[in-house]
């Protein structure tokens, strides 16, 4: 097992690991415990009561995080004629059609978001064995495959995620970076949470939100009290 360095034991040391906070203190917490030089990330994991392997337990969507996720996100948009310049004026980075995918055929893969007119979706099914495995294929159910692409386009630069509930049952997203302060960070964290409660489910039975866990990047998983979500979004 690697050794922990001194700042990390530190951190770790800061932590009731026995203990479920609530989410105003574990995310001051989780902070305090930020060590690094960079910016990490804060991260948010949510295990559910629910089966992921039935459809009708499966718990999957986007959501717009009020402040962003601190991370740049490079948007490409297959369209033509208006809806490319639509896409463009929006703030999209790559707009095009088939000179997109010849060039993502040749192996090019610098972006990290896909949009789609519905009518460009026969052409970009062909590159669909590149963007599926990398989950960056459009996606109706995820609002990524429309016609009002300006729109979708200023969502994702302006801070939408999506998420999905894994074979585990947990969800993980990023809620923002350490630089945003505990304010914004506990915004985004509103925001995620109140989308999650009311994507429960209705097969779902028993207790819908197990366990809920915080961290930075770098530093150690801090237990919030999943009792303390009502109380959050109240």
């Amino acid at each position: 097992m690697a050794k922990r360095g001194k700042k990390h034991r530190k951190a770790r040391e800061s932590v009731d690991f026995s203990q479920r906070y609530e989410f105003v203190d574990g995310v001051k917490l989780a902070l305090e415990c930020a060590f690094t030089r960079f910016d990490e990330s804060v991260d948010l994991a949510v295990r559910l009561g629910v089966d992921p392997r039935r459809a009708d337990q499966m718990v999957r969507g986007t959501v717009v995080l009020p402040n962003g996720t601190g991370k740049s996100v490079r948007v490409l948009a297959f369209a033509k004629g208006e809806k490319e310049k639509e896409a463009r004026d929006a703030g999209a980075d790559y707009a095009g059609s088939d000179d997109l995918i010849t060039k993502i055929k040749g192996g090019w893969l610098e972006f990290d978001k896909t949009v789609a007119t519905p009518d460009m979706m026969g052409a970009v099914g062909k590159i669909g064995k590149i963007l599926g495995p990398r989950g960056l294929m459009p996606n109706a159910k995820l609002g990524t495959v429309t016609f009002d692409l300006g729109k979708v386009v200023k969502e994702i630069k302006a801070g939408k995620i999506d998420f999905r509930v894994e074979k585990t049952g947990i969800v993980h997203v990023p809620v923002g970076r350490v630089s945003f302060g505990a304010d914004r960070i506990l915004e985004n964290i509103v925001t995620f949470m109140d989308s999650i409660v009311r994507m429960k489910p209705a097969a779902s039975k028993g207790t819908y939100i197990r366990s809920i866990g915080l961290s930075t990047t770098m530093g150690p998983g801090i237990k919030i009290d999943p009792a303390n979500v009502k109380v959050l979004l109240t």
